[in-house]
């Protein structure tokens, strides 16, 4: 008779440690015994690394990421607000512009909540929960070179490391090594078709700079303050203040092609200034700046299809931004990872992971996540003067005007706006925007006029002073 306590426990290879490969390991980990293979050499503490290039940027995980994250890694989200972080409630502690220039009223109905602080301590605190676990295993300083198998099989993975080559064998590989990621050509080495790709540039750049926060903001709970591009208006500038733990703010200004922000310290504030609104820099006039600004332009939009290749080998996923990078403004790439690692997780709840068939409807079930987030991206950035290589179809504008009118309805009707951060925080599909709850003030009402600035309260304003 079979003893299945004897029975070899499958074996897995992550490609990143990441926070896709990290929320990917926990995933796999209940099916098999997870090797995170990582090129770097991770910090100890909550420290920048090289391997994250959005590190310093503003970073915000919407509600349906934090959901996602308790699934994952029960205690992680609590982790980070014992460490300084927050769940600032959307969006009444949040002082918000939207896209076509309207002021969210500071609603507190919805239970939507943010999770806000710097990526070095989300970062920190995941993979010290991941890593904790005795069913994983990270190998650093470790680079991944090529995939080993065969256009029906992939067996391993190819790696160097101490300038040494050699192969790494599992039975799952899964690459979650970013938007760097060499999928496409690694299984046309093996004999593979193409993968199709979509790219949307709006070609958007950030400039970030770290402050002091500012007179006695760091003493009360002050809020998220945004202003959003109007793709309307070309070029579309923006930029956000987050205040983070250890009395902080990250402020990222972002602009697209000829309106973009520079690496000039002495022109940051002028450029906040000179938004649409210029409410960031009134409230940066009286900061302290605690560094260099930091920029970047990898911000395109850009998704492969590897889940409608016709063929598939057995033994390889691949997720995270190696299928779908976001335009990073719109703050979903977290969300997407830890709902993508669910996905997995779900799937192997009913699937052996050693099954024929079992790593193509991983990646087909790993992609459902990603098509919410990229329609909600590319439904901005498409508008932008050569995001694409073809202009909006009739029926994307249409789309775009409808979401126009439910943001102008959430802006001032609580029940409107909990159905539109349902789908802005992928926590509902997009059709919850043509239920009652939208549809019903949209046609109706509310009649309460738009709010004419930034609904930034007095006591508010006065706590940035210095």
């Amino acid at each position: 008779m079979h003893d299945r306590a004897t029975a070899r426990r499958p074996t897995a290879l992550v490609i990143g440690a990441s926070a896709t490969g990290l929320f990917a390991a926990t995933a796999l980990a209940e099916s098999a015994d997870v090797t995170v293979v990582e090129r770097d050499v991770l910090p100890d503490g909550p420290e920048p690394r090289r391997g994250v290039p959005q590190a310093r940027h503003a970073h915000v995980v919407w509600s349906g990421g934090v959901k996602a994250f308790n699934r994952l890694l029960p205690g992680l989200v609590d982790d980070v607000v014992a460490h300084g972080g927050r769940l600032p409630r959307i969006m009444g502690d949040m002082v918000s512009r939207a896209p076509n220039e309207i002021w969210f009223r500071r609603f507190t109905a919805t239970p939507h909540r943010n999770l806000v602080c710097s990526r070095d301590l989300l970062d920190w605190a995941l993979r010290t929960r991941v890593l904790a676990d005795p069913r994983v295993t990270l190998h650093q300083h470790a680079t991944a070179l090529g995939l080993t198998g065969d256009r029906t099989r992939v067996t391993g993975l190819r790696v160097r490391d101490a300038d040494r080559e050699r192969v790494l064998t599992a039975d799952l590989v899964v690459d979650a090594s970013g938007r760097g990621s060499h999928a496409p050509r690694w299984l046309a080495d093996l004999g593979l078709p193409a993968v199709t790709e979509r790219r949307v540039n709006a070609g958007v750049t950030y400039a970030t700079r770290l402050y002091r926060a500012p007179g006695t903001t760091a003493g009360i709970a002050f809020p998220l303050v945004n202003v959003q591009a109007n793709p309307a208006k070309a070029p579309g500038r923006g930029g956000i203040i987050l205040p983070i733990e250890g009395g902080r703010w990250i402020v990222t200004l972002a602009g697209t092609r000829g309106g973009e922000p520079t690496g000039d310290p002495a022109a940051f504030v002028d450029f906040a200034l000179g938004l649409d609104d210029p409410v960031i820099g009134e409230l940066l006039k009286g900061a302290t700046p605690l560094g260099d600004v930091h920029t970047t332009r990898a911000t395109a939009n850009r998704r492969r299809y590897f889940e409608k290749m016709n063929r598939w080998p057995d033994g390889f996923t691949v997720l995270g931004d190696a299928v779908a990078g976001f335009n990073p403004v719109y703050g979903h790439g977290l969300t997407v990872a830890a709902q993508s690692a669910l996905a997995v997780r779900d799937a192997l709840a009913t699937t052996p992971l050693t099954a024929p068939g079992t790593a193509r409807r991983l990646q087909r079930a790993a992609v459902r996540p990603v098509a919410a987030a990229w329609d909600l991206a590319v439904g901005q950035d498409a508008f932008y003067p050569g995001a694409a290589e073809t202009p909006p179809t009739p029926l994307e504008r249409w789309l775009a005007r409808f979401v126009d009118r439910a943001v102008a309805t959430g802006a001032r009707s609580p029940r409107a706006l909990g159905a539109l951060l349902d789908v802005m925080s992928l926590e509902r599909p997009a059709t919850r925007l043509f239920s009652p709850d939208m549809l019903i003030p949209m046609l109706l009402g509310p009649k309460t006029p738009h709010l004419p600035g930034p609904p930034l309260a007095d006591a508010e304003r006065d706590a940035a002073l210095p």
